[in-house]
């Protein structure tokens, strides 16, 4: 997914980011700010996980929500 279609629907995504990774704090949410880079390393600082699979989890994310991305205002 497109970093600036993350970005740009963070408001709308970010409770769906914290159930998805419920180990992540609302200052951690808040830093994040829709930056993709940024909520993967906060995923494998937070789970301790590869980079590789935090990449793997965010992409899996990205595709359940693919719709609801494609609906949103860009």
């Amino acid at each position: 997914m497109n970093s600036d279609i993350f970005e740009g629907n963070w408001k709308q995504f970010k409770g769906k980011v914290q159930t998805q990774w419920g180990k992540l704090t609302d200052d951690h949410i808040e830093q994040i700010k829709g930056q993709r880079d940024v909520l993967l390393g906060k995923i494998q600082e937070s789970y301790g996980v590869s980079k590789e699979e935090a990449e793997k989890q965010i992409k899996s994310f990205e595709d359940r929500h693919r719709d609801a991305f494609s609906e949103l205002p860009q």
